[in-house]
């Protein structure tokens, strides 16, 4: 039976990308065809294509719209008079921004990857200069900040600011934009540790050689299906990566879907693991967050490739291992909810829910960044303002000029 036919708005062509940007966020563009954009937005396959010729083109018109979107907050905000009024006023609509857009937020940065290098670059020259010009509304606010120093800051805000659409919490409004609020303003007033004197040694390509077969096909296809996505990657792909006959493959795991459920197992096991190891012992709920702030920040960014399969694949396991990796999830966000909510004492559990996604969020996002600046030492150093209570285990990081939201204490950072 043919969708029913609704009256054609003004704005169609919009309406179909914005419609098209959800369901790829929810479900992968790969298993989101022309026809359920279509069904969807109440009109018929042959439709679409009166205003896009591909789903390419379907999709890069949802880039684009969010990107045009995202630009359009940092330049209404930015028209203050003094540098710390522009800068919250930036913050303000793009934390607005975020949660207005939260089923799509996210699409820029993982489904924007399906398409071809070409409009990937031009599709991200208004979004890098809407960064740019937030990183010099920064400096103007932190002038001791060295340039490298303040796009880091941002990098980690920006992650704050779309981490609702990792998760599925929820909290009114109005607290949501505070607490969201409340965790960019701590981020953005950190004193840094020293950054590194020399970057750090890059990975062999040949780190993987002496692996049993079975771990270096996990780890192969780990690889792969970051930088390609689950998709665009085959069995006989993996297995010559892994220098492994295609025959030899199957004797290890029957298919891609076994490979993709055994990366989350992996995942999952390893991090229960840690998790457990630094808790043991802590003492006190400030001394075993410290801890699982080290453990959590070490871990990903030795598995950054682990990790990120880990947020941005999930949509492709089979519905009972989907069900196995959200119910470990909870289990993991849940321990951090806990040790937070008994040192922020008086804050609801749903904004300390909030919080945690954020701080775990910028962590899975700078250790995919791989930059010269970004290390273990510093990426922990942005957790405990977010996490900690003002004045608890934090120490005055000077003048920072960064206008807090309320209650928000200033200049804070983990010792």
């Amino acid at each position: 039976m043919p969708p029913r036919q609704r009256p054609r708005p003004k704005d169609r062509k919009e309406s179909i990308a914005l419609v098209a940007a959800r369901l790829f966020c929810a479900r992968g563009y790969h298993n989101v065809g022309i026809e359920d954009i279509a069904r969807e937005v109440g009109i018929t396959g042959p439709a679409i294509y009166r205003h896009y010729p591909t789903k390419q083109d379907v999709l890069a018109a949802a880039v684009r719209e969010l990107g045009l979107r995202f630009a359009a907050c940092v330049e209404s905000g930015a028209q203050g008079d003094a540098p710390a009024d522009r800068l919250r006023a930036v913050l303000r609509a793009l934390v607005r921004y975020g949660l207005e857009w939260r089923t799509v937020a996210r699409l820029y940065q993982w489904e924007g990857r399906h398409l071809d290098a070409e409009r990937q670059a031009a599709l991200a020259v208004p979004f890098d200069r809407a960064v740019r010009t937030l990183r010099g509304l920064l400096l103007d606010v932190r002038p001791g900040l060295s340039r490298r120093d303040a796009a880091l800051l941002v990098a980690a805000a920006l992650s704050v600011i779309v981490s609702p659409a990792t998760h599925r919490a929820a909290l009114p409004r109005a607290k949501a934009e505070r607490t969201l609020l409340d965790c960019v303003d701590a981020l953005l007033a950190v004193d840094l540790p020293a950054p590194p004197a020399e970057p750090p040694p890059r990975r062999p390509p040949d780190r993987f050689a002496l692996l049993p077969r079975r771990e270096r096909l996990l780890a192969e296809a780990v690889r792969l299906f970051h930088e390609h996505g689950y998709h665009q990657v085959s069995m006989a792909d993996i297995g010559r990566a892994a220098g492994i006959t295609a025959s030899s493959v199957y004797t290890h795991f029957t298919g891609k879907a076994e490979l993709l459920a055994a990366a989350y197992d992996r995942a999952t096991g390893r991090l229960e693991h840690a998790v457990a190891e630094a808790l043991v012992g802590a003492g006190s709920p400030e001394r075993a967050l410290r801890r699982l702030v080290d453990t959590y920040v070490r871990l990903t960014f030795a598995h950054a490739d682990l990790a990120a399969v880990y947020v941005s694949e999930s949509e492709n396991l089979a519905p009972p291992d989907l069900r196995r990796l959200r119910a470990a999830q909870r289990r993991h966000v849940d321990t951090w909810v806990g040790l937070v909510a008994e040192l922020r004492t008086g804050e609801e559990p749903a904004a300390i829910r909030f919080r945690v996604h954020a701080a775990l969020n910028a962590v899975t996002d700078l250790a995919r960044s791989a930059g010269p600046s970004v290390t273990e030492a510093r990426t922990a150093a942005l957790l405990g303002p977010m996490l900690l209570p003002p004045g608890d285990g934090v120490e005055a990081g000077g003048a920072a000029g960064v206008s807090p939201a309320a209650g928000a204490p200033s200049g804070r950072r983990w010792r």
